[in-house]
């Protein structure tokens, strides 16, 4: 078998070191966990690689990240001189092995002849976005796993504008890795040589006081309440100076940090899955904001790109808001705060993933704005606020996607939750001057423009059996649809993967009904899951929630009858 051979390869190739041969020989009786290691090589799914620490092709480590350095290095090279000078500058997470992956990527790049920026310290993944533009480099790498849990990590390829790379450049690293004929081929210098080269340089609070101060100056309105009392946690994340800094530097009085969660902490002790979407991620911070009696809960994941929140109601129970319906307030917030200052553009668009709920569009339609659909990804989000740089046909006002991540403004290319937490803290405060919460905000958008309901199902399906039965689903789906479910008529595909709109294809499903109502399909691109996406629309709230519990009855009942 290929992945018996590879694993030898690897425990008889000089080349490894002996902890890497030690931690392969302690699976050796298990041809389960060596065929999981070594059956694929890691690949570059949503801009670059993701996947759990170990010894392996298919594991995250040294040999994994230098490799995939050198296809980078070696696009740049292909791109000339003036790509080389131009640089790379690379950005770290809490993560185990982040700090040490970073420096290995340098040191490649380095040796190839390749100007590095290396933070001086772990940044949230916007401030790495916001450095690539600002310093001009040609790419930029975060080394993170964004909100898996501990035992994962990843490397994250930015281009020149900002943003994740698209699939030109995937391809042209990919195939650059391909060539590769050996890890032994990877070009590698000491750190002192690539510092006295002066081709390894360390950034470090000059950049990061920028972003800030560019961050802050998003901000839409000052008449609010900043002694709202507001609990935040950055779950032992990247967040913690920067949010904490922006929401002092605006004014807010009332800020509380969950303390077991304000530091460092790669193992996540207390969360486990650190993914502010999972609201079993605010046990802490909500157990805070009882005690102080806080009326909104903020929560940002490792690396600081998404955010969530929780909001206290009337009665003073704690209430969690999805990524949709924080995304149709911030919408709302944004549109509603600039049209009184007479200052939204006149061609300028939201941009949402064809995933995303459809409240907003609504919302923005009531303004005069255009909303635009791009494949899930701040990668194809952010490459709208790209081509309209260079078209100038169009203004990029917020993009945002229903897996809580939002970016206002273009000074950053990917999601950023170091603004979306200002903004969100804001406009919490500019509703409770003015009597009300979030919650009661997000009623009277549904009162005025229809009960739009969702819900995600994600099934987990790992290792070979996992992915050949997600195909299996996926092309079950692709030969037979649901022709209706309750009183909803299908009355259109579109299969995203065979061309049928003008976005790039996808291996994504989505089935609209009569009624409104949807539902969609897709393999996530970073995870051994598939995943369900239901949205329902209907006058009251008790139609909408029947509706969406009809589909997933039968779209479930549908995925486990294919084995």
């Amino acid at each position: 078998m290929e992945y018996i051979k590879k694993y030898e390869g690897w425990l008889n190739n000089p080349y490894f070191d002996e902890e890497t041969k030690n931690e392969l020989l302690s699976i050796k009786n298990d041809p389960k966990e060596i065929e999981d290691r070594f059956y694929t090589d890691l690949s570059f799914g949503t801009a670059g690689l993701r996947g759990k620490i170990g010894a392996g092709t298919n594991r995250m480590n040294k040999y994994t990240v230098s490799l995939a350095t050198q296809g980078l290095a070696d696009t740049i090279k292909s791109f000339g001189q003036e790509a080389m000078d131009r640089g790379v500058v690379i950005g770290y997470d809490v993560r185990h092995y982040s700090k040490e992956f970073a420096e290995i990527a340098s040191l490649v790049l380095a040796a190839n002849g390749i100007k590095v920026y290396l933070f001086d310290d772990l940044r949230p993944t916007p401030e790495l976005s916001y450095a690539t533009r600002r310093l001009n480099t040609i790419s930029g790498i975060v080394i993170t796993a964004s909100h898996n849990p501990k035992d994962y990590n990843g490397y994250k390829v930015y281009w020149e504008e900002g943003s994740q790379i698209l699939d030109d450049i995937a391809e042209k690293i990919l195939n650059n890795i391909r060539n590769i004929k050996g890890y032994s081929d990877i070009q590698i210098i000491e750190r002192k040589e690539a510092e006295d080269s002066g081709l390894l340089n360390i950034i470090g609070k000059d950049i990061e006081d920028e972003y800030i101060e560019k961050v802050k100056g998003l901000s839409l309105n000052d008449d609010i309440d900043k002694e709202i009392k507001i609990v935040y946690t950055p779950l032992n994340g990247t967040g913690n100076k920067p949010v904490r800094r922006v929401l002092k530097e605006r004014g807010f009085k009332n800020i509380a940090v969950v303390p077991e969660q304000e530091n460092p902490d790669p193992d996540f002790t207390t969360v486990g899955y650190p993914n502010p979407e999972d609201i079993k991620a605010f046990k802490y911070a909500e157990e805070l904001g009882k005690n102080i009696d806080a009326d909104l809960l903020i929560a940002t994941d490792p690396d600081c790109d998404r955010v969530s929140c929780v909001v206290k109601d009337n009665e003073g129970k704690y209430i969690s808001l999805n990524g949709n319906q924080i995304g149709a307030l911030l919408v709302e917030y944004i549109l509603m705060s600039r049209n009184k200052k007479d200052d939204i553009p006149e061609n300028g668009v939201i941009v949402k993933s064809i995933v995303t709920g459809d409240l907003s569009r609504s919302i923005a339609k009531k303004y005069g704005v255009e909303t635009i659909e791009t494949l899930t990804g701040f990668k194809h989000i952010c490459n709208k606020a790209n081509e309209f740089d260079k078209t100038k046909e169009r203004t990029f006002i917020f993009g945002y996607e229903e897996s809580i991540g939002y970016v206002y403004g273009t000074i950053v290319r990917d999601k950023d939750a170091v603004i979306s937490s200002m903004l969100i803290a804001e406009m919490a405060a500019y509703y409770k001057k003015r009597g009300k919460t979030l919650l009661d905000v997000l009623e009277g958008l549904y009162k005025e423009h229809g009960y739009y309901k969702e819900k995600l199902v994600s099934i987990v399906l790992e290792g070979v059996e996992g992915q050949e039965r997600i195909g299996r689903i996926m092309d079950s789906f692709r030969k037979e649809s649901i022709k209706s479910i309750g009183e909803s008529k299908l009355v259109k595909t579109i299969d995203y993967l065979k061309g049928d709109t003008d976005t790039p294809p996808s291996n994504v499903l989505k089935y609209i009904f009569d009624t409104e109502s949807w539902y969609a399909i897709r393999p996530s691109g970073t995870e051994p899951k598939i995943k369900i996406y239901i949205y329902s629309k209907a006058d009251d709230e008790k139609d909408s929630l029947e509706q969406i519990k009809d589909i997933e009855e039968t779209v479930i009942g549908r995925i486990d009858s294919i084995k």
